[in-house]
C-alpha cells in the first residue's frame, strides 16, 4: 500500500503519533463506545446512510463542536444495526453501511452493503495506519484513494471544480487585504500562484465548509463532513492517498454512504439545514456600487433603470451611507430621510438594501458602542480587555456572537434598521476582517474560548443573529441576508456572494467552478459580482459576465470605489441591449428559477449545478467546470474569452435543444455552437417543460401574471420525462402551510404520440391570479393539441387554454 507523505498541505506531520490500539467495546444506543489508547472512540449510525465518528480529547467528548449541525439528532429514529466482534476487528452493520474497526493496529474502513468502498485508512509516512494521529492540540488522518478519483466540494475554493491534485486551507480570509495575502503566501514558493490574492488559485477564501465528496472511477460518491471549525489543511495532492489535519478541536466526522451525490447533499443539508424560502425579489436583478451616493442620486438611479427598461428589484448602499462608518447609522447630509427614500423606491417597484459590518466604532459618544460595552457584548482578550481591531471606522470592537445575549441585541438592531423600510441586510467584513491588527487575540464567550474555535463560525453566528432578529420582528415575512463569509450551515440564514473579485476574464471563468463548489457544499444561493468588483471592467467582458450571471442563483452588479461606471447602460447602446436581454431572460425564467429554488429549500439541490451532480457516472463531467446546469433542465455554456464568436461545449446523455435556434442535438457529444456577443449558448433538455413569464416586468413587486407559458421541448426518443412548476406569493411563509400550487408535468413519447399530464398539489394562495397557460411547442409542429378532451388549433407553435390551478391532460401527434 502506498504510504502518505509526512505532511498534510503546509502542516509537517512527522512528529504526530497515531492512536494504535482499540480496547474494550460497549454498545450504546446508535452504535458502540470503545477505548482507544488513552481516549475514547464513538461510532454511531445517525441514519441508515450516515455514520458519525467521534474521538475524545482528555477523555471527554465535545458534544457541540460547532453551530453547523441543526438537526435534532436525538429525535431522529435510531437505525437498526448489528455488532460483530472478532479478535481482529469490530464490525457494525446496518441496512446501508458496514463499519469495520481494526483493533491492533487501529484502522477504520467503511463500505456500502454491496461491498463498494466508502473509505479506508492509509499508511502514514512511518508505515503505520493513520486512522487518527495527534500532536499537541492538532490531529490528522490519511485515507486511500485512486489516481483516477475526483474530489469535489469544500465550499468556496479557487481553481478547478475537481480538487484532486491540490491542497487547501480552510480559514475565512479577507482575500484582497494585504494581511490576508501575506499570511497565506508564507511558506510557499513565490512563483506559486497561490501567493497572489488576485490569482485564480489563491487560497484560502472567505468561506470555509469542511465537507467534500470522494468520487471513484466507477462514479460512486461518498460524502464527508468534518464538524470542526478550527483551521484545517486538506491535502488531495498525493496520487493514492489524501490527508486532513485540524489544528485544534476534536474529531467529529459524519460520513455519507451515497453513492449518488444528490443523496449525499440531501443528507448533509438535512444535517446542517437548508435555505428558507427566499423572497422572490431576491431572485431578481440587483444594482450595487461602492459609491458616495446621495438620496437624490439613488432616486435618479432608480428612475434611470425604469426609463431605460432595465428590470431591477433592488438598489444597494455600501459603506458611504453611514455616519463615519458607524454601523446602523446614516449620513444625514447625504440621506436626510431614509424611510422616505425606501418608500419612494417602493413606488417604483424597488427595494433598498444596506451594508451592515460587524465592526463597531470605538467611540464613547456612539450610543451603540456604549451599549455594547456596558452590557459586555463585545469580544475580549485573554487578559479580559476589550479586543480592538481596525476596520473602516478605525479602532473597532466586535460583537461576541457566541453569547446569546449578543445575538439577541444584534438582532434587535437589525430589526430596528429594517423598520425604516430596509428590505435586506448585507453582511460584509465578517471573516472577521480586522485590518492592520491580527485577529488572534480576539476571544469569545466572554473571553473564555479561543479565537481559533469561532473564527470560521463568526459569519454564521452573525447571520444567525440577524435572521433571528428579523424573524422576531417580522414573523411571516421572508428575509434576505447576504454574507461574504460563512461556514457549514450558512445556507439556512444567508446567501453568499464570492467576495472581492476582479474585472478580468479569468475571474469570470472562476465564478463558475467557485459557485458550483458552493452549491455542492450546501449553499445554493450564491453569485459573483457582475463585471468584477476591483478594476475597470471592459464592455465585452461586462456583456459576457451579464449573460453568465443572469443564469446564476444570485445576480448582482457591483463595483468598487473609484472605478468607471458599470451600470447596464454605461458602455453604449449595443452593450446595453445585451445586458437588458440577459436580465429580461432572467425575469421571464422567474417561474423556472422559483421552482429550482424550492428544490434547494426541500432537498438542498443546487440551483447552479455542475454537470457531474446530475451525470456523475459520465467520467467527462467531473472535469467540466466552464458550463453548468440551471436547475435540472437548462444547460448554460458562458463565453469567458475575449473575441470569441463560437463555443465548444459538452452535452451529456439525453437530447438537447439550442435555446436560440431550436436545433436538436443528441447527447454524449461535444458540439460547437455560435456565440456572437449578443448570444450565450443555452440548451434545454428534451422532454422538459420550462415555465416562463410572458414578459419581463420592471420588477417582481406585485407581479402575478394571469398567464404563464409552458415551453415543451419535444423528445425525439420514446420515454417519460418530468418537470415542475412551483407558484406561491413569494413574500410570506404561508407556503409552509400549503399556500402554493405545485404542478408536476409528466411528458411521455410513444412513437408519434406526445402526452403531457399535469397534476397539482397545494391549496393555492391569496395573490394567485393565473387564468391561463400557453403551451409553446418546440421540436414539432402539430396541427392541433387535445387538452382535457377538447381539440385546440396550434398557431405558431402556441396553444392558450384556461387553467386556474387544476391538473390537465394534453395530447398531440407529431
Amino acid at each position: 500500500m502506498t504510504q502518505a507523505p509526512a505532511r498534510v498541505g503546509l502542516t509537517d506531520t512527522r512528529y504526530f503519533t497515531p492512536l494504535s490500539r482499540l480496547g474494550a467495546v460497549q454498545p450504546i444506543e446508535r452504535g458502540v463506545l470503545a477505548a482507544l489508547d488513552h481516549e475514547w472512540l464513538r461510532v454511531e449510525f445517525i441514519r441508515d446512510d450516515i455514520v458519525r465518528f467521534k474521538i475524545s480529547r482528555g477523555g471527554g467528548f465535545d458534544e457541540h463542536p460547532t453551530y453547523a449541525v441543526c438537526a435534532d439528532l436525538n429525535a431522529a429514529p435510531s437505525p437498526s444495526f448489528t455488532v460483530t466482534e472478532t479478535d481482529a476487528a469490530v464490525v457494525l452493520r446496518n441496512a446501508r453501511l458496514e463499519v469495520m474497526i481494526g483493533r491492533d493496529p487501529f484502522t477504520l474502513t467503511v463500505r456500502r452493503r454491496d461491498g463498494s468502498l466508502v473509505f479506508d485508512t492509509a499508511l502514514g509516512h512511518d508505515g503505520a495506519p493513520w486512522a487518527y494521529a495527534t500532536l499537541n492540540d492538532a490531529f490528522a488522518f490519511h485515507r486511500v484513494c485512486a489516481r483516477e478519483d475526483a474530489f469535489l466540494g469544500l465550499g468556496e475554493k479557487t481553481g478547478r471544480l475537481n480538487r484532486k491534485g491540490r491542497d487547501f486551507i480552510l480559514w475565512n480570509n479577507d482575500v484582497l487585504s494585504p494581511q490576508g495575502e501575506a499570511e497565506f503566501a508564507a511558506g510557499r514558493d513565490p512563483a506559486d500562484p497561490r501567493t497572489k490574492n488576485t490569482s485564480t488559485e489563491f487560497d484560502p477564501y472567505y468561506v470555509s465548509i469542511p465537507f467534500f465528496y470522494h468520487l471513484d472511477e466507477q462514479g460512486n460518491a461518498a460524502g464527508f463532513f468534518l464538524d470542526n471549525s478550527y483551521r484545517l489543511h486538506v491535502d488531495f495532492s498525493p496520487a493514492e492517498t489524501y490527508g486532513i489535519c485540524a489544528l485544534g478541536g476534536q474529531y467529529t466526522e459524519y460520513v455519507f454512504a451515497g453513492p449518488q451525490m444528490a443523496e449525499i447533499l440531501e443528507g448533509f443539508t438535512w444535517l446542517t439545514g437548508r435555505l428558507a424560502p427566499p423572497p422572490i425579489w431576491a431572485l431578481g436583478y440587483h444594482q450595487c456600487r461602492w459609491h458616495r451616493y446621495s438620496q437624490t442620486e439613488v432616486l435618479a438611479l432608480a428612475a434611470r433603470h425604469r426609463e431605460r427598461g432595465i428590470p431591477c428589484d433592488t438598489l444597494w448602499l455600501d459603506i458611504e451611507h453611514m455616519d463615519g462608518y458607524r454601523v446602523f447609522t446614516w449620513n444625514r447630509s447625504l440621506f436626510p430621510d431614509p424611510a422616505a427614500l425606501a418608500a419612494q423606491l417602493g413606488e417604483q417597484g424597488l427595494r433598498l438594501i444596506t451594508i451592515v459590518d460587524p465592526g463597531v466604532k470605538v467611540d464613547p459618544q456612539f450610543a451603540l458602542y456604549e451599549a455594547g460595552r456596558a452590557n459586555d457584548l463585545f469580544c475580549r482578550t485573554a487578559s479580559g480587555d476589550l479586543y480592538i481591531g481596525q476596520v473602516w471606522p478605525g479602532r473597532t470592537a466586535f460583537p461576541d456572537f457566541v453569547k446569546p445575549e449578543t445575538r439577541a441585541w444584534w438582532g434587535k438592531l437589525n430589526a430596528a434598521h429594517a423598520r425604516l423600510g430596509i428590505a435586506g441586510i448585507w453582511n460584509d467584513m465578517n471573516e472577521p476582517a480586522t485590518g492592520d491588527i491580527p485577529p488572534y487575540a480576539m476571544r469569545f464567550n466572554g473571553g473564555r474560548e479561543p479565537h481559533e474555535r469561532y473564527h470560521n463560525q463568526y459569519a454564521l453566528l452573525m447571520a444567525m443573529a440577524t435572521v433571528e432578529g428579523l424573524a422576531e420582528a417580522f414573523p411571516n415575512q421572508r428575509t434576505f441576508v447576504l454574507s461574504r463569509a460563512g461556514f457549514a450551515g450558512i445556507q439556512r440564514y444567508a446567501a453568499n456572494w464570492m467576495g472581492d473579485n476582479c474585472a478580468r476574464w479569468d475571474h469570470l471563468w472562476l465564478s463558475m467552478p467557485m459557485a458550483m463548489g458552493m452549491g455542492l457544499s450546501g449553499q445554493a444561493f450564491v453569485g459573483a459580482d457582475i463585471g468584477g468588483f476591483a478594476g475597470d471592467t471592459q464592455p465585452e467582458l461586462f456583456a459576457r459576465w451579464m449573460q453568465c450571471a443572469a443564469l446564476t442563483a444570485f445576480c448582482r452588479n457591483h463595483s468598487a470605489y473609484g472605478h468607471i461606471d458599470q451600470y447596464a447602460w454605461s458602455f453604449g447602446p449595443a452593450i446595453e441591449r445585451i445586458a437588458r436581454d440577459a436580465i429580461v431572460l432572467r425575469y421571464r425564467l422567474m417561474p423556472y428559477l422559483v421552482t429550482a429554488f424550492m428544490r434547494a429549500v426541500e432537498t438542498g439541490e443546487p440551483v447552479q449545478q455542475p454537470l457531474v451532480f446530475a451525470y456523475q457516472t459520465d467520467r467527462l463531467t467531473r472535469d467540466i467546470d466552464d458550463q453548468f446546469l440551471v436547475g435540472r433542465d437548462l444547460l448554460a455554456a458562458p463565453v469567458y474569452a475575449p473575441g470569441a464568436t463560437a463555443r465548444q461545449l459538452y452535452l451529456p446523455v439525453g437530447e438537447w435543444y439550442d435555446w436560440h435556434s431550436d436545433m436538436w442535438h443528441a447527447g454524449e457529444q461535444f458540439v460547437v455552437t455560435a456565440a456572437p456577443l449578443d448570444r450565450m449558448p443555452l440548451f434545454a433538455r428534451a422532454g422538459a417543460v420550462i415555465p416562463l413569464w410572458p414578459e419581463a416586468p420592471a420588477s417582481t413587486m406585485g407581479y402575478y401574471p394571469p398567464n404563464i407559458e409552458l415551453h415543451l421541448f419535444v423528445p425525439q426518443c420514446d420515454g417519460v420525462y418530468t418537470s415542475e412548476l412551483h407558484e406561491d406569493d413569494g413574500l410570506t411563509f404561508d407556503v409552509r402551510h400549503g399556500a402554493y400550487y405545485r404542478t408536476t408535468f409528466r411528458v411521455e413519447r410513444r412513437g408519434s404520440q406526445i402526452s403531457l399530464h399535469a397534476t397539482v398539489d397545494g391549496n393555492g394562495f391569496a395573490a394567485f391570479t393565473r387564468e391561463t397557460f400557453t403551451l409553446v411547442i418546440h421540436g414539432a409542429q402539430p396541427a392541433t393539441v387535445t387538452i382535457d378532451g377538447v381539440a385546440y388549433p396550434v398557431n405558431n407553435g402556441r396553444v392558450t387554454f384556461a387553467n386556474r390551478g387544476q391538473g390537465f391532460g394534453a395530447m398531440c401527434v407529431v
